[in-house]
């Protein structure tokens, strides 16, 4: 475990706070609110993330927004949904509005702090906040502060997890190769290259993080056999969890099964055309094509 030094001027946390706060279109914190709403008084802030933060042009595409709650509990009216959140966070929803599509994931803020700390469960979260984000709505000023502590968080708990495995000097390699393994933890639809890919496409924002981290990480006593131990573990469970959270999504996620074969398409390259019968039952639909899936390379 790691804490940030001197809270009250870490380099890292001013670097994450002015980019949390970087304008969006209107649009998408149009959206953010519109889901804040919907879960009402639990909703504490709303984080855009994911590939739309590089486009200007937002029709057509699916935005990507991570809703931060209370509880699950007073998140959700049907107590399944709030059990499914705490069992198998996060619960992943669709939605529209103002003729923008979006997706929504949702963490309570204890989980988000979670897993974004040396401690998480699984890999992703902290991968995923690593990258650039936007905090686009906030229900206060103290829940806006606290979210800009967790996501201060992520990146130093991704690189130390990795650094072991790159010569501290190497701050590019570092980040790839952080994402090498992260993608490695999960159920991936992309192509091969995607984590340098990542890195290269915002170089100076990377080696400028990757620094300030680096700048507050102690010395770590892991050595490089144990860490690819570890990364071994954490690639093991994820690959499960991707699968539970998948079922999951395809029950709570409208036109769940539709969703996910649009994704692998995108992104790994297929043509993969949904019957029917397999739009219906979407659990029955991944169970036939994941392992061809796997077996060609399109989901690693």
């Amino acid at each position: 475990s790691w804490r940030l030094k001197h809270p009250s001027m870490s380099e890292l946390r001013d670097l994450v706070a002015g980019e949390l706060k970087l304008p969006v279109d209107p649009r998408v914190s149009g959206v953010a609110a519109a889901i804040a709403a919907k879960h009402g008084a639990a909703a504490r802030a709303a984080l855009f993330y994911g590939s739309c933060l590089r486009h200007e042009q937002l029709d057509g595409l699916m935005l990507d927004f991570y809703l931060i709650v209370s509880s699950y509990r007073a998140a959700y009216r049907k107590r399944c949904l709030a059990a499914a959140n705490r069992l198998i966070p996060p619960n992943v929803f669709y939605f529209e509005h103002g003729g923008l599509a979006s997706k929504y994931a949702v963490l309570s803020e204890a989980d988000f702090a979670h897993e974004c700390s040396p401690q998480a469960w699984t890999v992703s979260t902290a991968a995923r906040f690593a990258q650039p984000s936007r905090l686009v709505w906030s229900a206060d000023k103290s829940t806006a502060k606290r979210i800009v502590e967790t996501v201060s968080h992520a990146a130093p708990t991704l690189l130390g997890w990795t650094l072991p495995l790159v010569d501290r000097r190497d701050v590019p390699g570092l980040w790839k190769r952080a994402f090498e393994q992260t993608f490695g933890a999960e159920l991936r639809a992309e192509r091969l290259g995607r984590s340098a890919a990542i890195v290269d496409a915002d170089p100076e924002r990377y080696e400028r993080f990757g620094k300030a981290v680096l700048n507050e990480l102690p010395a770590l006593t892991r050595n490089r056999r144990q860490a690819l131990r570890w990364w071994k573990r954490k690639q093991r469970h994820g690959k499960r969890y991707s699968v539970a959270r998948l079922a999951k999504a395809s029950l709570t996620f409208a036109n769940g099964a539709a969703y996910i074969a649009w994704k692998i398409n995108r992104h790994a390259g297929t043509e993969i055309r949904l019957k029917p019968w397999q739009q219906r039952h979407p659990l029955v639909a991944a169970i036939v094509h994941l392992p061809k899936l796997m077996r060609t390379g399109a989901v690693r």
